[in-house]
C-alpha cells in the first residue's frame, strides 16, 4: 500500500481552516453588530463594502487556484515508497515560458479587477457632494484625549459662536454631511463603521470625510487610532434624524441651559426625592455595557431623553448642584451656556441631560451611572483630565477635589436637569 506524504505546513493550514469554520458555525456568528462594517446604512460605507467584496472574491479565486495546483503537485510528485533507496527522484522541471507569462498576465488582470473599483471608491469617498439642493451639511469634529467635540458652523448662536456638542453627533438623515477633522493633541481616527470608513485626525493637518445616513438611526462611532491609556473607550454616537426632527433638535440646542426654579420657600430644607435617594449603581465596578432596553432601541431611548419631566425633579437639590458646579471649579473645564463656565478642556454640558451617553460614549446617561462617573472618573477612563489635574494634582498627587455623597447627588440632579 502506498503512503501519502503531505507537507506539514499544508496540514497546519487545513487544520486552521477547519477549526475556524467549526468555531464560526458553533457560535452562530453574525456580522450585524452595532459596529459591523457588513451591515451598512449609507452610500460611503456601501461603496467601501463593495471594494471589500471584490477583493475578497478575487483573492478567494486566487487561493482556490493556487491551492488546487499545490495539492495536485503534492499528490502527483509525492515520494514513492522505496524511492530514497533506489535513487529514483521525481521528474524535474525547469519552467515553461508560456506558463510563466500566463501567470504574470493573470496576476495583472486580477490586480486590474481590484484596482478599478478601488480607485472609483477613493474618488467617491474623498469628494463630498457640495452641489445640489440640499448640499452637504458642514460639521467640525475635533479629537481630544479622550472625547470628541462637534461644532455646527451653520448653526450660529448670538454672541456664543457656533452650536457645540460633545460625543453625540446629530445629523439630518438622507443628506450628505461633510465633516472637517481636527485634533487638539495626538493622532486620533474618526470611524463610524456603518456610515463611513476610518479617517485620521492628524496634528497640524486638515483632513475631512463625508457620510450620509440612508434613514433615521442611531450609530456607534469609535476612535480607531491608538492615542493613549483610554483609546479603547474613546467612543461617540451619531444620531440621524429626519429633516423636521433635526430642525427641532437644533432649535432646542441653541437655547441656553434650562433653569429649574426651586418650588419651596428659601428657609425650607431640601428634601431629596426617591429618584436620588440612592444613586450608587450595583454595577459601578463591572462592565460598561448599557441596559438591555437601551441596546434594544437606542434611538427611542435618545428621543425619550430630549424632554424634561418637572414632576420628577427636585428644585432645591438642582439649585444646590448648580452652586456646587461653580464652587468645585467644574466651570474651569466645562461650559454650560446661559449658566456658568467658559471651559473648553472638557465637553460642553449645556444640554448634557439630553444625551444618551456620558464619559465619551462609555456609560449610559442615567442618574446611577452619572453618579459613578463623578465619584470616580479614573475607574472608567484611566488617565482622563477630569481626574488627573482636576480631582488630583499630577505633580504632587494631592487631592484637589473631594466630593461627599450628598454633593455628588446634587451635581447629578443638576446635570440631569439640563435637557
Amino acid at each position: 500500500m502506498r503512503r501519502l506524504f503531505v507537507p506539514l505546513p499544508i496540514v497546519r493550514l487545513l487544520t486552521a481552516i477547519a477549526a475556524l469554520t467549526s468555531l464560526n458555525l458553533l457560535t452562530g456568528c453574525w456580522l450585524d453588530g452595532p459596529q459591523s462594517t457588513f451591515d451598512v446604512k449609507g452610500p460611503v460605507a456601501r461603496a467601501q463594502l463593495h471594494v471589500f467584496h471584490t477583493t475578497l472574491w478575487v483573492t478567494a479565486f486566487i487561493f482556490v487556484v493556487v491551492g488546487s495546483v499545490l495539492a495536485y503537485a503534492t499528490w502527483r510528485f509525492r515520494v514513492r515508497p522505496g524511492a530514497e533507496k533506489s535513487g529514483n527522484a521525481p521528474p524535474q522541471g525547469h519552467g515553461n515560458p508560456w506558463i510563466e507569462l500566463g501567470l504574470v498576465g493573470a496576476s495583472v488582470l486580477c490586480l486590474v479587477v481590484i484596482a478599478v473599483p478601488t480607485l472609483r471608491t477613493i474618488w467617491f469617498t474623498y469628494d463630498a457632494p457640495l452641489a445640489g439642493k440640499p448640499g452637504a451639511y458642514p460639521v467640525n469634529a475635533t479629537g481630544y484625549q479622550w472625547w470628541f467635540k462637534f461644532e455646527y458652523p451653520e448653526e450660529q448662536i448670538d454672541g456664543a459662536g457656533p452650536l457645540v456638542t460633545g460625543n453625540e453627533l446629530v445629523i439630518p438623515a438622507g443628506r450628505p454631511v461633510r465633516i472637517q477633522l481636527r485634533t487638539m493633541d495626538v493622532i486620533h481616527s474618526f470611524w463610524v463603521p456603518k456610515l463611513a470608513g476610518k479617517v485620521d485626525m492628524i496634528p497640524n493637518r486638515a483632513n475631512h470625510l463625508w457620510l450620509k445616513a440612508d434613514e433615521p438611526g442611531y450609530f456607534y462611532g469609535q476612535c480607531a487610532e491608538f492615542c493613549g491609556d483610554s483609546h479603547a473607550i474613546m467612543r461617540f454616537r451619531v444620531i440621524a434624524l429626519s429633516e423636521s426632527e433635526f430642525a427641532v433638535w437644533v432649535k432646542n440646542q441653541k437655547r441656553p441651559a434650562r433653569a429649574v426654579v426651586p418650588a419651596v420657600a428659601a428657609d425650607e430644607p431640601a428634601r431629596p426625592r426617591a429618584q436620588f435617594a440612592s444613586l450608587r449603581s450595583p454595577g459601578s465596578t463591572t462592565a460598561l455595557a448599557a441596559s438591555p432596553e437601551f441596546d434594544a432601541a437606542p434611538l427611542t431611548a435618545w428621543r425619550a431623553r430630549q424632554a424634561a419631566d418637572p414632576a420628577t425633579e427636585d428644585g432645591p437639590l438642582i439649585a444646590e448642584g448648580r452652586r456646587l458646579f461653580q464652587q468645585k471649579t467644574c466651570i474651569a473645564c466645562h461650559t454650560i451656556r446661559g449658566h456658568e463656565g467658559v471651559g473648553i478642556i472638557g465637553p460642553d454640558l449645556t444640554h448634557v441631560g439630553a444625551r444618551t451617553t456620558i464619559a465619551a460614549g462609555t456609560l449610559e446617561n442615567t442618574p446611577e451611572r452619572m453618579h459613578d462617573w463623578i465619584a470616580d472618573p479614573n475607574h472608567f477612563k484611566p488617565g482622563n483630565k477630569m481626574y488627573n489635574g482636576g480631582y488630583v494634582d499630577l505633580a504632587t498627587g494631592r487631592r484637589l477635589i473631594d466630593l461627599r455623597e450628598p454633593e455628588i447627588k446634587a451635581l447629578v440632579a443638576y446635570l440631569q436637569s439640563l435637557k
